[in-house]
């Protein structure tokens, strides 16, 4: 196991479709990689339409980055996919303590 207190672990949340556009935010602004998943949202705001709820789909996107960079990226993050914007992103980190590679 590695100490890595120097890194963050980065959370971009965006509605769905605009995984690709964070992702390349992120890289441009020096994350070298990324993981997204697909989710669905549960909070409070949710439409009905015809009796039917409608929860928003969302990806997830997981990179873990340096800690020069993080500010940089939730930055640009949040004037190009944030809030009032189509993609209605959120950006966060978490420091990151630990780290280790899984061998087969």
């Amino acid at each position: 196991m590695e100490n890595n207190q120097n890194m963050k672990a980065l959370f971009i949340i965006v509605n769905a479709g605009f995984a690709d556009q964070a992702v390349e935010v992120a890289q441009q602004c020096g994350a070298s990689g990324a993981t997204i998943l697909s989710a669905r949202g549960s909070g409070a705001k949710f439409s009905s339409f015809l009796g039917l709820n409608y929860e928003p789909e969302r990806e997830i996107i997981l990179s873990v980055v340096p800690h020069e960079i993080a500010n940089k990226i939730i930055d640009v993050i949040g004037e190009n996919l944030g809030k009032n914007k189509p993609a209605n992103g959120i950006c966060f980190t978490m420091p990151v303590e630990l780290t280790t590679t899984i061998k087969k």
